[in-house]
């Protein structure tokens, strides 16, 4: 499958200023901002910068700053919303892919989701 990164999508927007955001924390690769419509107390989501499309798209193509970078920026988030295990009871880490996946926005994003028992991932058809 070839990559096909669309730049009109809502999180390049926001990663170009054109759409405010509440955001949680930025770095040099690494934007992270609360959810417009949560499903939790805690519902952040951790976006890099770079055009990456999906989580495989992001793991086979990112410079290895920007992995390790974005990787740091979601523990970070974690202890600062008090759901790490560190500071809190714990945390859902989602990230969704392509059709089957449902992924809604088609820019790598990684849902931190806590503040309370989270039930069960998969409902089994």
């Amino acid at each position: 499958m070839a990559y096909s990164y669309d730049d009109t999508n809502i999180f390049a927007r926001i990663l170009r200023g054109e759409i405010p955001n509440k955001t949680v924390l930025e770095t040099a690769h690494t934007l992270a901002f609360h959810d417009i419509n949560p499903s939790a107390p805690v519902h952040v989501l951790v976006i890099p910068k770079g055009a990456y499309v999906s989580f495989d798209h992001f793991c086979s193509a990112a410079s290895d700053a920007e992995l390790v970078d974005f990787h740091r920026a979601a523990a970070k988030v974690c202890a600062q919303m008090g759901v790490s295990l560190e500071a809190g009871d714990g945390f859902r880490a989602i990230t969704n892919a392509g059709q089957h996946g449902l992924q809604e926005v088609p820019h790598y994003h990684l849902h931190i989701v806590g503040g309370r028992p989270m039930g069960r991932m998969i409902a089994k058809d």
